[in-house]
């Protein structure tokens, strides 16, 4: 019996001219909408903080559990994906290799989907869960203890989770752009639920409208931070800015300035290309990262961090299922806003950006490697980085050191160096790394809501890549002004929410293509006394016979013909007689 198969002729985008036409009704929509946020924003920011609160409160209280539930099937969801029998079928058209090397692959996804947040946490995270525990977490405040249940959670907020939400979009859009040759937008993936041209439904248009604002936000968030923090550090250098606190006045003016500038700066970066701009500033990150946490890990307490690897990956892993489903079932929901639920709500609304960033750079790689390749590499980083640097900010507060004093967040990475060497060489580092950070997140945000914005054209004009970049700041500043930490904080919760449901449908829309992907079947040819070799694969559709299984091997006969249709009969290894039953 012949078993018939489907699948669709993947006509990639990039050979064609690309359609750098503008999508009027997304492209004028999100502009409206991020205005009138920006404008209501100015005019009364203490009316738009009130709003905010009141629905954060509701959110958090009433859906919470979504978020909880969400991050962790997304988890579950990429890896079965990995190990199952998909996780061999590449995201490209067979035999194409990967555009990028590893390292510049891993440097640039790491940069765009952490950056500024591993610099404004790094220390601070660890040292404040040690100093006040995680609720019902059976550990005292500022004790022994409390050391290892701060790293359980810190890993928690920075490790799988977040790089799950990440890889379950970008997988989908990968798949849908280099396996199946449709467009790349976020909506792009539905098409495999429907039958019309998804990107002019109405429903089409609203999740891409929805993307652009979810990724403006989180972008806001990201850009905010790091403004926050670079200005803290020319605090201390320079005495210019206010107090120590992160929310004055004169700190937010310091901020809104450095904003400024850097955002001059990620437009020149984001028009000038992913290959020579963002590619050049990530590798950058890399380096100087590395050579921070090496500083750290010599001249502070060395043994400690050696001593507290183990520890706190055991934590991680001991504790992860009981962490994952930690709902504000019993109160505590400030700390689920500020912590948990934030984050999941952070990498939610990053997820349109970084996802569509990584899914354009990891054309070639098979669904296993993408998948292990996203999760498994920062989070290992991640985990280090923590370890090294929160451990370190960690043993100089159990020794008096106040790093996590209130409205210290801004200035928590430069009080921890202050008390080792050299401290003007690694503050400058500091701030230099956050300021590359910034950028680089800043122009790659600004490319891919440029091709949300244009039909998902992978080459945008660049006036509008220069727009939106633009745009970015202004939203951030506006929710500085607002709010300051809190703001970024609030607001990014809520636009988050509406995206779960869209990533949930993403997860479907790739999983009904992977069930029709023509590599789904292959496997080795099931011929009694016939052992093929580790290549023979072929797509089985029909009877397979015992000289179907030679001839693909290339040992049936000596004849011309034999060996030429023994050599593979079509691109994908499949021998005469399937290519006559399909």
């Amino acid at each position: 019996m012949t078993m018939a198969t489907t699948s669709e002729t993947p006509t990639p985008r990039e050979e064609t001219e690309p359609d750098q036409r503008i999508d009027p009704i997304v492209f004028g929509v999100s502009i409206v909408l991020v205005a009138v946020f920006c404008i209501v924003g100015s005019v009364w920011p203490g009316a738009m903080g009130t709003a905010g609160t009141a629905a954060l409160n509701w959110i958090v209280g009433n859906v919470g559990w979504v978020f909880v539930l969400a991050a962790s099937g997304f988890v579950i969801f990429a890896l079965v994906l990995a190990f199952s029998r998909y996780g061999r079928i590449p995201l490209s058209q067979n035999g194409e290799a990967p555009e990028f090397s590893t390292v510049s692959w891993v440097a640039m996804m790491f940069s765009a989907g952490m950056g500024i947040g591993l610099i404004f946490f790094g220390i601070y995270e660890p040292v404040w869960h040690m100093a006040n525990t995680p609720p019902d977490s059976g550990a005292a405040d500022g004790s022994q203890e409390a050391v290892t249940t701060s790293m359980a959670f810190t890993l928690f907020h920075w490790g799988l989770h977040p790089w799950a939400v990440y890889a379950v979009v970008a997988l989908a859009l990968a798949y849908s752009m280099f396996r199946k040759g449709r467009g790349n937008l976020i909506s792009s993936p539905f098409q495999a639920l429907s039958k019309k041209d998804v990107e002019y439904t109405w429903w089409g248009r609203f999740i891409n409208i929805w993307a652009i604002i979810a990724t403006k936000f989180g972008g806001a968030t990201s850009l905010g931070l790091g403004a926050l923090q670079i200005g803290g550090g020319f605090y201390l250098f320079t005495g210019i800015g206010g107090s120590f606190a992160s929310e004055s006045t004169e700190a937010l003016n310091v901020a809104l300035v450095i904003i400024i500038v850097l955002v001059a700066l990620a437009i020149v970066s984001a028009v000038s290309g992913v290959g020579r701009g963002i590619k050049w500033l990530s590798n950058t990150n890399m380096v100087l990262a590395a050579l921070l946490v090496v500083f750290v890990f010599i001249v502070g307490p060395t043994v400690f961090l050696l001593n507290l690897i183990p520890e706190a990956i055991g934590a991680y892993i001991s504790d992860l299922i009981p962490m994952s489903f930690r709902a504000p079932l019993f109160g505590h929901v400030d700390w689920f806003a500020g912590w948990t639920i934030f984050y999941w709500a952070w990498w939610i609304s990053w997820a349109p950006f970084v996802s569509t960033f990584i899914a354009r750079i990891s054309r070639g790689r098979t669904i296993r490697e993408f998948v292990l390749g996203v999760l498994l590499v920062p989070t290992v980083v991640s985990a280090l980085w923590f370890i090294f640097l929160g451990g370190a900010g960690m043993d100089l507060q159990l020794n008096g050191v106040d790093i996590a004093g209130a409205n210290n967040e801004a200035v928590a990475f430069f009080t921890a160096l202050q008390e080792y060497p050299g401290f003007t060489a690694t503050g400058i580092l500091v701030m230099f790394l956050v300021a590359i950070f910034w950028v680089s997140g800043a122009d790659a945000s600004a490319l891919v809501l440029a091709t949300l914005s244009s039909h998902g054209t992978v080459e945008p004009n660049k006036w509008l890549v220069a727009l939106w970049a633009a745009l970015s700041a202004a939203v951030a500043g506006v929710l500085l002004y607002v709010g300051g930490l809190e703001a970024l904080q609030t607001f990014t919760i809520i636009i988050a929410c509406p995206f779960v449901l869209v990533m949930v449908g993403l997860c479907w829309a790739l999983y009904a293509d992977l069930r029709i992907d023509p590599l789904r079947e292959r496997r080795p040819a099931p011929v009694r006394g016939i052992t093929p070799s580790p290549g023979s694969y072929g797509l089985i559709t029909g009877v397979v016979t015992p000289r179907d299984v030679l001839e693909a091997q290339g040992v049936a006969g000596n004849s011309e013909s034999g060996r030429q249709s023994g050599q593979g009969g079509s691109e994908d290894g499949t021998s005469s007689s399937q290519r006559r039953d399909s």
